[in-house]
């Protein structure tokens, strides 16, 4: 009976000791690590890329606030360009009636150059919101690659080491076998 019982254990033993070794088939292994890998980048810079992102959400519309306040200004101006212009026009009449050109001439040239000056602003108004919203965009991409980057490199640094590293390996083979 003791040798029976013997033999029952040692191949046991031996079925569990012949099937564990390192598994050289890269097709098999690398993805297996590639997807762990990816897996704790996503765990752990999705919060960082979301803050980043809420920041900077933060940032475009107080840029956006900033340029309807000059917007704003703009049409304030505007305003009082029309009601001077209206005045103007005013004066130009009476001064028609009394037969001077020259005052016409006058109203045409600052009529002109209110309608210069104020397509100028609002040319000035849309390039300022084009080149914010542009730099903006490409601030956002520097960040967030650089974060992504640094939250990765530290993430592999501090987790993965040798021993987590051939546990892993170890793991997948087990599950290789059971398969």
């Amino acid at each position: 009976m003791k040798n029976i019982t013997d033999s029952f254990v040692s191949s046991v033993r031996w079925s569990f000791a012949g099937s564990f070794g390192f598994n050289t088939d890269i097709l098999a292994t690398n993805p297996i690590n590639l997807s762990v890998v990816l897996g704790v980048v996503i765990l752990f810079g999705k919060g960082v890329l979301s803050d980043l992102l809420d920041n900077r959400k933060l940032r475009i519309l107080n840029t956006i606030r900033n340029s309807e306040e000059l917007q704003g200004g703009a049409v304030e101006r505007l305003e009082k360009a029309r009601a001077r212009l209206r005045k103007v026009e005013k004066e130009a009449e009476q001064f028609r009636t009394n037969g001077y050109s020259e005052i016409e001439r006058e109203k045409l040239n600052l009529i002109k150059s209110t309608y210069k000056t104020l397509e100028e602003l609002e040319n000035y108004k849309n390039e300022t919101i084009r080149f914010d919203y542009q730099r903006a965009v490409q601030q956002v991409r520097q960040q967030v690659f650089q974060q992504v980057l640094k939250g990765a490199r530290g993430t592999l640094n501090s987790s993965l080491n040798k021993e987590l590293h051939l546990r892993t390996i170890s793991d997948n083979i087990d599950t290789f076998e059971a398969m």
